[in-house]
């Protein structure tokens, strides 16, 4: 099993990104996928998730500006970041939720 994230970089304030999340070795439409972040000095807050049904939630602190989407073709779960922000700076990993898998993150820098 293996969960790769890419896409990530660095974007103005009020700028777009999106990350990628592509796995190997399960389907991941069976699976509840999460996005987590990490800021330096800070612990690992998640972000939002994709249910297996396709039900999507979301911090709050990311609520209407992050979308969560999943192509099951590609087998890839994605985080589109609309009107980012400089708190928004972190490392963004991909994680599958029962099975407790963890890629190896992104880096997303928002400065101007």
């Amino acid at each position: 099993v293996r969960l790769v994230e890419s896409g990530g970089g660095l974007v103005q304030p009020g700028g777009s990104l999106r990350v990628s999340c592509a796995a190997s070795g399960y389907i991941v439409s069976l699976y509840t996928m999460d996005w987590y972040r990490q800021a330096p000095g800070k612990q690992r807050e998640w972000v939002a998730a994709i249910t297996s049904g396709g039900a999507t939630i979301y911090a709050d602190s990311v609520k209407g500006r992050f979308t969560i989407s999943r192509d099951n073709a590609k087998n890839t779960v994605y985080l589109q970041m609309n009107s980012l922000k400089p708190e928004d700076t972190a490392v963004y990993y991909c994680h599958q939720n029962q099975n407790d898998y963890w890629g190896q993150g992104t880096q997303v820098t928002v400065s101007s």
